[in-house]
C-alpha cells in the first residue's frame, strides 16, 4: 500500500481525529491508537445506540478500522517513557485534543524533536492552539452555527437548520490527514519535522469558499433559496415527481436542451421565457410549476431511467435507499470485516489504491504486548505496567 512503513502515533478519540487517521490506515500506514484505559478508552467505543459488545460500538467501528490499539497513561512517568520510545521510530504523532492540551502533555514538536528530528506533530483541535479560544471545547454543530452553515440550510421561511451529517468533523479529519502527509513529505525532504495544525473552526470557515469570496469582495451575503435551489442557475433544484423528489442540475446550457427533449417539451428549448440562464432565472417560479406538471406524470425511478447519463439528475433517497442502491453494490462500496463476535459491515474508503486486507477496529489495548516487546520491554515489565495502570 502507498503508506506502508509509515508509523503514526495517534492520541485520538471520538470522530474527527479517528476519521482522519483511518484514511491513512486504509492506505497502509501503521496507525497506533493510544487510549487511556482508566477513562474507558476512546469515548467513541461508548457512543450508541448500537453496540457489538461493552467496549465496541458501531460508531467506533466506523472510524477505526485497520488500526492498532495501545493503552497508555500519558500522565505517568513510565507512560511518557513508553511514548518516547515509540516516537523514535515514528513518522508522526497526531492528536485531536483541546487546543491547550498538546503542550501540557508534551505532544508538540518542541517537546519531542530531541528524540526524532524528522517527527511531524499533527494537532486537530476545535479552535486552534493559539488565541483566546485555545482552551475552548468545540463540536461540529457549533461550527456549522457560527460559520454560517445553518443560515444557508433549510427553506427560507423555516428555522436555521444544520446539515444532517457531522460534515465539519469529517472534513476536518480529511484535511488533517492531508496536512499530516504534507508534513511527512517535507520532513523526508529536509530532515526536519514540524507542527501541523488544523481546527474545526478554520475548516468550517475555509469551506465557505466562493460564498465567502462573494461577500469579501462584493458585500453579497448568500441567503437560503427555496427547494435547495442554486443561487443563480436554474433548473438546479428539487422537483416533485409522481412519488417523490428528483434533483435536476442543468448547470450548462447544453443540458437544458437535453432535459427538454427527455421530458418531450421541445418547445421550451428556444422559448423566450426559458431559452437561456438569464431568462430561466427571471422566470424560475413559473419554470418550477411547469416542470412539476410534467414530472408529476411519472415516478422518480421512471424519470431517472430517462435521464440516466444524459441529464445531470439524482433521486432523493433516505440513508437506507442510498446504501441499498444497485450502484453501491456494483462499485463494491460496502466492506464486510471479520470481528471476534460477528461480522461488521462498513463503507469502503473513497481512495482506491489496489486490493489489500481490511481489518476491523481493534479491541482496547490488543497490541500492547507486541508493541511494547518491539521497543525493548520484557514480559515482566509489561506485566508491571499493567498492574500499575501504566497501560
Amino acid at each position: 500500500m502507498p503508506l506502508a512503513g509509515i508509523r503514526i502515533i495517534a492520541v485520538e478519540q471520538y470522530g474527527a481525529g479517528p476519521f482522519g487517521t483511518q484514511h491513512l490506515a486504509d492506505l497502509g500506514a501503521e496507525v497506533i491508537k493510544i487510549e487511556n484505559r482508566a477513562d474507558g478508552g476512546d469515548v467513541g467505543r461508548h457512543v450508541g445506540p448500537y453496540y457489538f459488545d461493552e467496549n465496541d460500538s458501531h460508531f467506533y467501528q466506523s472510524f477505526n478500522r485497520n488500526k492498532k490499539s495501545m493503552t497508555l497513561n500519558l500522565k505517568s512517568e513510565q507512560g511518557i517513557e513508553i511514548l518516547h520510545r515509540l516516537v523514535q521510530n515514528a513518522a508522526a504523532v497526531f492528536n485531536n485534543l483541546r487546543g491547550d492540551l498538546p503542550e501540557k502533555l508534551g505532544l508538540t514538536y518542541d517537546a519531542l524533536k530531541h528524540l526524532n528530528p524528522q517527527l511531524v506533530c499533527g494537532h486537530l483541535s476545535a479552535y486552534g492552539r493559539q488565541g483566546s479560544r485555545k482552551a475552548w471545547p468545540g463540536y461540529d454543530y457549533l461550527m456549522q452555527a457560527e460559520a454560517g452553515y445553518l443560515s444557508l440550510t433549510g427553506e427560507p421561511d423555516g428555522p436555521p437548520s444544520r446539515m444532517g451529517l457531522s460534515i465539519i468533523d469529517l472534513m476536518t479529519g480529511t484535511t488533517a490527514a492531508m496536512g499530516l502527509l504534507a508534513g511527512i513529505l517535507g520532513a523526508r525532504a529536509t530532515g526536519v519535522g514540524r507542527d501541523i495544525d488544523v481546527s474545526l473552526y478554520d475548516v468550517a470557515v475555509h469551506n465557505l469558499a466562493y460564498v465567502g469570496t462573494w461577500y469579501l469582495n462584493e458585500g453579497f451575503s448568500l441567503k437560503r433559496e427555496p427547494f435547495s435551489s442554486h443561487p443563480s442557475l436554474t433548473p438546479s433544484q428539487l422537483y416533485r415527481t409522481a412519488d417523490g423528489w428528483v434533483f435536476l442540475m442543468c448547470n450548462k446550457e447544453k443540458f437544458w436542451g437535453t432535459l427538454c427533449k427527455a421530458i418531450e417539451r421541445h418547445d421550451w428549448i428556444a422559448s423566450e421565457q426559458y431559452c437561456d440562464f438569464k431568462s430561466r432565472l427571471k422566470n424560475r417560479d413559473q419554470l418550477k410549476q411547469d416542470l412539476e406538471v410534467v414530472l408529476a406524470a411519472h415516478t422518480t425511478e421512471e424519470w431517472m431511467t430517462r435521464f440516466a447519463g444524459k441529464v445531470p439528475a439524482a433521486p432523493v433517497y433516505d440513508v437506507a435507499q442510498a446504501l441499498d442502491n444497485d450502484f453501491i453494490r456494483e462499485q463494491e462500496r460496502i466492506l464486510e470485516l471479520a470481528h471476534p463476535t460477528t461480522k461488521v459491515r462498513v463503507i469502503a474508503s473513497p481512495v482506491r489504491a489496489g486490493e489489500h486486507p481490511v481489518r476491523a477496529a481493534p479491541a482496547m489495548g490488543q497490541d500492547n504486548a507486541a508493541l511494547l516487546s518491539e521497543i525493548g520491554y520484557s514480559e515482566s515489565q509489561i506485566q508491571s505496567f499493567l498492574e500499575s495502570a501504566v497501560i
